[in-house]
């Protein structure tokens, strides 16, 4: 069975969980990182040399990067609504997949270290302030390519593009800042709370 190694509470870790929720998998799930086990032993470093979450064990093979588990298990089990198979189809996906981790994520991580995580260091109101202003403004990115779609990130069906920026979107709406009001982003989010998987794995408290 499908094992996947780390805390629940963790956004890359959820994306696993939410997506194996959406395809019907079985799976194993044991809580590693931050209040359970530590990743920084020779049994965890052996699994992933850079002691982060998730990592899932799908048999013989070992994998880590939530986005590359993602592609993978969609790729496995056929699923090319979430996954295109088109070279095109795909790499619009995948571009989404990958701003969400390149972009989005550098916008939030002060912010939201400082006022969710309450991690200490992370207390420059300035350094708070830009943070803010740079995670609104990538949502807008966000709100502007779903206004062009009319649905989902990549078009008008649902995909892996969606469990990663689904998760991303509720960390947006449950971090106590200032948000810009953005309809389509707001619409999106109803949408994807009409999935079961997202209730369980993504909208449930969490942030």
């Amino acid at each position: 069975m499908l094992q996947i190694l780390g805390r629940s509470t963790s956004i890359n870790v959820r994306k696993v969980l939410w997506l194996c929720t959406e395809l019907g998998l079985p799976f194993e799930h044991e809580l590693w990182g931050s209040g359970f086990k530590p990743t920084q032993t020779p049994e965890f470093l052996a699994l992933n040399p850079n002691a982060l979450v998730p990592v899932v064990r799908d048999g013989d093979l070992v994998l880590w990067e939530s986005n590359t588990i993602c592609r993978y298990l969609a790729g496995k089990h056929g699923r090319t609504d979430l996954l295109p198979a088109a070279p095109e189809a795909r790499a619009r996906v995948e571009q989404w997949m990958d701003w969400m981790t390149t972009e989005l994520n550098t916008s939030w991580r002060y912010a939201f270290l400082a006022l969710v995580r309450k991690t200490p260091g992370y207390t420059d109101e300035k350094a708070i302030e830009s943070s803010i202003a740079s995670w609104n403004r990538h949502m807008a990115i966000l709100d502007a390519q779903l206004q062009r779609t009319g649905a989902y990130a990549a078009g008008a069906g649902f995909t892996l593009a969606d469990i990663v920026l689904g998760l991303a979107t509720h960390r947006w709406y449950s971090t106590p800042m200032p948000r810009a009001e953005l309809s389509a982003v707001h619409q999106y989010y109803e949408r994807l709370s009409e999935r079961p998987a997202f209730m369980q794995h993504g909208r449930n408290g969490v942030p």
